[in-house]
């Protein structure tokens, strides 16, 4: 499909080529529906113009299809060639295994050098997709990842994981397992039946509740300490689950279960806890308080093995702070100065874990996650001025400087 559009400062012609990546590994147990013998199929979308550029920048998320996210449309506009790769959890994260993802990327990354034949590469992940790229950067400079974090074989260990040469971490939280702990409703105690034996004094969303925002430094201490047990409690009954399995010799099942409340942070309510331009009571998904309990939650519908290896605080192996130290590749992080879906603190994590003596940062004023709202265009277009100078700065050349 041949996109053609007019703006200023903007390249109007490129083409956005729908295809497939396909790699093998063996697996006694599927982990998504319509997988075919030891095929692993990833949607992919190429986006470039009618010569190509000599630098690819490869976007992946863990969910979802990162082809239409605004920032990667817009590179494609702007001269620069992106493939929009989306890993085989494409669907919903329920068993999803952030060690497969990184094996997924190095799929795409291996197909991006040897057969689209780009000379160099860089990775960019948006929200949850920096933790993916910094993880890949931090494994293909020196493994680390043995197993699955259930302990179990992963196929990550066979994979080829081709070396990049620079990353990109655009309005990114620090890991999957840290954001979900920091919004795990702590008032509840029991998982199965989330409305019995509540601690009042920690329902957030409760109008009679004595702690209302502005949050006292003890308050929110003890509801920090709260939400770490709930984490570390679900985390023992799905280790308990597993060895139960292992213990009848069955070692290929799961079982799959519900997490209730999960967008219960003090920081969505109280501005001044975390504090930056986002508006209260409101986050990147809409209302807090609704949120908490919708279908489309964070961590809503999960799986014994992916719950150790996307949410569980103490279990879960991909990280950007975990990753800094093994990061010495030319680094840019982006931050929304009003994101409403990832912490600040998390950004300051970020910034001291990172190792490369090239690491730089831009914050883009008043702009939330998604680079959304009527200040969209103008957010957008400010953030790729600054990718834009320092992808020239370090030789990645977009289509018409390659030709």
């Amino acid at each position: 499909m041949k996109v053609s559009r007019q703006e200023k400062g903007i390249v109007s012609h490129y083409k956005r080529e729908p295809y497939l990546i396909v790699h093998t590994e063996q697996s006694q147990r599927k982990d998504v529906y319509g997988a075919i013998g030891s095929n692993v199929v990833l949607q992919a979308q190429h986006l470039r113009g009618e010569t190509q550029a000599d630098t690819a920048i490869i976007g992946m998320h863990p969910i979802g299809a990162p082809g239409y996210l605004p920032m990667f449309s817009q590179l494609g506009r702007s001269g620069f060639d992106v493939v929009a790769c989306a890993t085989r959890f494409s669907t919903g994260d329920a068993s999803l295994q952030m060690e497969s993802v990184l094996a997924d990327l190095g799929a795409c990354v291996r197909d991006t050098r040897e057969r689209l034949g780009y000379e160099k590469v860089v990775l960019a992940g948006w929200s949850g997709g920096g933790a993916v790229m910094a993880g890949y950067v931090a494994e293909s400079t020196q493994r680390v990842i043995t197993t699955t974090a259930s302990g179990e074989r992963t196929p990550l260990v066979d994979a080829e994981l081709l070396p990049v040469d620079g990353l990109l971490l655009m309005a990114t939280h620090r890991s999957r397992h840290h954001l979900l702990t920091g919004q795990l409703d702590a008032s509840i105690t029991d998982e199965q039946r989330p409305d019995v034996g509540r601690r009042p004094e920690f329902d957030l969303y409760d109008p009679d509740n004595a702690a209302q925002p502005p949050y006292s430094d003890g308050f929110l201490s003890e509801y920090r300490e709260a939400q770490l047990e709930r984490n570390r409690r679900i985390t023992f009954w799905v280790k308990e689950q597993l060895a139960a399995l292992v213990a009848e010799e069955r070692f290929a099942e799961e079982r799959s279960f519900v997490v209730h409340g999960t967008m219960a942070d003090p920081r969505w309510l109280d501005v001044t806890v975390d504090p930056n331009d986002r508006k209260p009571n409101m986050t990147y998904m809409g209302e807090p308080g609704v949120v908490n309990n919708s279908p489309a939650g964070l961590g809503r519908f999960t799986s014994l093995r992916s719950w150790l290896s996307q949410w569980s605080y103490d279990d879960a192996q991909v990280d950007i702070v975990d990753a800094g130290p093994r990061i010495h590749i030319p680094t840019l992080l982006i931050t929304a100065g009003a994101d409403d879906a990832c912490p600040v603190e998390h950004t300051a994590q970020i910034e001291a874990a990172i190792a490369s003596s090239d690491f730089s940062s831009y914050t883009v004023a008043h702009a939330d996650h998604y680079f959304a709202g009527p200040d969209g265009r103008a957010h957008l277009a400010e953030a790729l001025g600054e990718i834009g100078s320092w992808m020239s700065d370090r030789g990645f050349r977009t289509r018409e400087a390659s030709a």
